[in-house]
C-alpha cells in the first residue's frame, strides 16, 4: 500500500506556528509606532508595511530572492556573519510567509489599537504612567481581541502562502515543500488522489482556523454584553 508522506503537514504547521510568532511581535511593534506618528509619515509607512498584501506573491518572492539569495546583499551579509541562508532552506520557507503574513497582523493590529478609548491612555498619563506602561497595561489588554484575530489571520494565511516560497526557499521534498507546494508538485505529477489528500488537509486546517477565530469572537461579544 502507498503510504503517503505527511511531512509537508508538519513542515507547513511548524513554518505557519513559528512565522504567527514573528509576525505578531513585529506586526504589533509596528502598529504601535506607525500609530505614534505624524499623519503624513503614518500614510507613507502604511503603504510600505501593506505592500506585500496587494503585490502578487511571486513578485514579492522575487524581491525577496535578490534580497536574501545566495548572491544577494543580505543573504552575503547573513551567510558571512551568522552562518546561515534564508535560499532555499526551511528558513526562507519562515521568512516569506512572514513577509506575506504581516500586513494581515499589522492591519489588524492599528485597527485593534486604533478602536482603544484615548481617554484610557490619557487618565493613565495623569496618574504618571510612562508611554511603555499604558501600552502594556492600558492598550495591549483592550486590543486583545483584534490582536488575536489578526493572529489567526496570519497563522491561515502562512499556512496557504506558495508564490513567494516557491521563489526563495524552492519545493525541496521534507525540506521546504510546505501543503500548497505538495498539492502542486502532486498534481503536476499525475497523482491526483494524493493531490486530493493533501488539499483536504490544508482546507481542513484553513476551516480550524476560521471556526477558532469566529468562535473567540462570539464569546468576546458575549462577555461585553454580559
Amino acid at each position: 500500500m502507498y503510504a503517503l508522506d505527511w511531512s509537508p503537514l508538519w513542515l507547513s504547521l511548524k513554518t505557519a506556528v513559528c512565522t504567527t510568532l514573528i509576525v505578531f511581535l513585529l506586526g504589533l511593534a509596528a502598529a504601535w509606532q506607525t500609530g505614534r506618528l505624524p499623519a503624513r509619515r503614518q500614510l507613507f509607512w502604511d503603504s510600505i508595511f501593506t505592500l506585500p498584501l496587494v503585490l502578487p506573491p511571486t513578485v514579492t518572492g522575487f524581491f525577496l530572492l535578490w534580497l536574501f539569495g545566495t548572491n544577494g546583499p543580505l543573504g552575503r551579509l547573513c551567510r558571512e556573519l551568522l552562518g546561515f541562508s534564508f535560499a532555499f532552506t526551511w528558513a526562507g520557507t519562515v521568512l516569506a510567509a512572514a513577509v506575506i503574513a504581516f500586513p494581515l497582523l499589522y492591519r489588524s493590529a492599528r485597527a485593534a489599537l486604533e478602536q482603544v478609548d484615548p481617554d484610557l491612555a490619557a487618565a493613565a498619563r495623569t496618574l504618571g504612567m510612562g508611554e511603555a506602561a499604558i501600552f502594556r497595561k492600558v492598550l495591549l489588554p483592550n486590543a486583545l481581541g483584534g490582536l488575536i484575530a489578526g493572529a489567526v489571520l496570519a497563522f491561515a494565511r502562512s499556512l496557504g502562502e506558495f508564490g513567494a516560497t516557491v521563489m526563495l526557499a524552492g519545493n525541496i521534498a521534507g525540506l521546504t515543500r510546505t501543503l500548497p507546494l505538495a498539492i502542486y508538485s502532486s498534481a503536476a505529477a499525475g497523482r491526483w488522489q494524493e493531490a486530493a489528500l493533501y488539499a483536504g488537509a490544508a482546507a481542513l486546517l484553513g476551516l480550524a482556523a476560521v471556526f477558532f477565530l469566529n468562535l473567540f469572537l462570539y464569546r468576546s461579544s458575549k462577555k461585553r454584553e454580559g
